[in-house]
């Protein structure tokens, strides 16, 4: 039985990373665990405590995925789990048991654009991470990820997007909110430029609330929202 978030579990957490694509937020948690290790064990996180996680899996739909070959260089454990035309069923039977036999605690979406089975929500309930792109809930749901998020805030004509970090639930971008950082709309913009100032704040924020839900879990303590992680401003 998975504990729940407010039962206090022995450190590591052990995280499993879900990414359907480039693996660039993957990458970024990697990175963000090395500034003091070469792993994941042993690494500090932002507040400048020994990290209370580290990555056992990476979990991909797409056998061409770009994260894979980040995995493999940084040691991490594989497993490609084909969603598409699949039952719902045992599409989750499947990867609850690769989540199990590594010994996962922590689920962080990094550029997943499937939707978690509701039998892997139950069983990680609070502890499944996202990052999006835009100031939830503003331009979230299904099909918006990627290009098409930047694209709408353009059309919108909106001058201030951002990235959201979010509790995952059943639904594509929804679940409590644990952190928010602005990013402004310029002129001239296009989707491109904008997408790279984006994607900088998400990975600087992202392994920051990663922190912070694993220690919040370890504590047995509720997550509470950050209001102001310490988070620079993106260059222009």
């Amino acid at each position: 039985m998975t504990p729940s978030p407010a039962d206090p579990v022995p450190p590591p957490l052990h995280a499993a990373v879900f990414a359907s694509g480039d693996g660039s937020n993957f990458q970024a948690l990697l990175d963000h665990a090395a500034l003091d290790h070469a792993t994941f064990g042993g690494t500090r996180d932002s507040e400048g405590a020994g990290s209370p996680w580290r990555c056992s899996l990476l979990v991909s739909d797409r056998p061409d995925a770009g994260a894979l070959a980040r995995a493999e260089r940084a040691g991490i454990p594989i497993r490609v789990i084909p969603v598409a035309q699949r039952d719902s069923q045992e599409v989750a039977e499947e990867i609850l048991a690769a989540l199990q036999s590594a010994g996962i605690r922590l689920l962080l979406l990094a550029g997943y654009v499937r939707l978690i089975p509701p039998q892997v929500v139950r069983a990680f309930r609070g502890r499944i991470l996202n990052v999006h792109p835009s100031l939830l809930p503003a331009f979230g749901g299904k099909g918006m990820y990627g290009h098409r998020i930047h694209e709408a805030v353009l059309a919108h004509g909106v001058r201030v997007t951002g990235v959201t970090v979010h509790l995952a639930d059943e639904e594509y971008d929804r679940g409590r909110i644990l952190a928010q950082w602005p990013v402004p709309v310029l002129p001239g913009d296009d989707a491109k430029r904008l997408a790279t100032r984006v994607l900088e704040v998400e990975h600087r924020l992202y392994p920051r609330v990663v922190d912070h839900l694993a220690r919040s879990l370890l504590e047995g303590r509720e997550p509470t929202p950050m209001v102001t992680p310490s988070l620079p401003m993106p260059s222009i």
